[in-house]
């Protein structure tokens, strides 16, 4: 069976602004301002929680820690879920082209390094979680992406094979991920960096979910 594994943060849904929302509010409730613009810093947003705190800190003009950095991400997590959904969107175009290959046969999953539980709460607030057989986050296993074990075990979960599979991503860590598992991959150039991803040497770029399908039989002929 083919397979199809998919990011989640900036590559089926833009969650910056969320994330970003989150990060702030652990200044503010330190009594600081918000540092981090929602459009400006919406890269280092899906760098991870820990990054947009380092970000944030390093605005401040003041000292701190990787220890500051360690107490704060819990609340910024706890924050996170609590308004998970507020500005977030699918991209243009993908849940019709998961149906599209959910249809034709293809097993869908995703493979995510957002928190298991926070991921399965965002697919369900957005109404996709049906759509994937499979859901891993980073804390699924004792691994996580660029581990190509995270990726392997999210293929075996939905019954497909790691050599008839391809990740669908948009970072760096995807498409180490990618490299490490031996598997095509796919990076998307409509998240925030963009058509800057091509730098990464992707197997292929991603302009519109519309043309995921002949993307996918290229890379991944039946």
């Amino acid at each position: 069976m083919r397979t199809v594994v998919f990011d989640l943060d900036g590559t089926l849904a833009d969650t910056s602004g969320d994330l970003i929302a989150a990060a702030n509010a652990c200044f503010i409730g330190m009594g600081h301002h918000a540092p981090l613009d929602p459009v400006a810093d919406a890269l280092t947003a899906f760098a991870g929680g820990r990054a947009m705190l380092r970000l944030g800190f390093g605005r401040l003009g003041k000292g701190w820690t990787a220890a500051d950095v360690d107490a704060q991400y819990p609340l910024l997590l706890r924050s996170y879920g609590e308004a998970i959904s507020v500005h977030t969107s699918l991209y243009p175009g993908a849940v019709r082209a998961v149906e599209a290959l959910r249809s034709r046969g293809f097993a869908t999953a995703i493979c995510t390094n957002k928190p298991e539980g926070l991921a399965i709460a965002l697919c369900d607030r957005l109404g996709i979680s049906h759509l994937f057989g499979a859901l891993l986050g980073a804390d699924s296993l004792p691994v996580r992406k660029p581990d190509p074990e995270h990726y392997f075990e999210t293929v075996r979960r939905v019954g497909g094979a790691a050599d008839r599979s391809v990740l669908i991503g948009d970072t760096v860590t995807d498409r180490d991920t990618a490299r490490a598992a031996g598997v095509p991959i796919v990076l998307v150039g409509f998240g925030p960096e963009g058509q800057g991803v091509a730098r990464l040497k992707p197997d292929a770029l991603l302009d519109h979910f519309d043309d995921l399908d002949g993307v996918i039989e290229r890379i991944l002929p039946g």
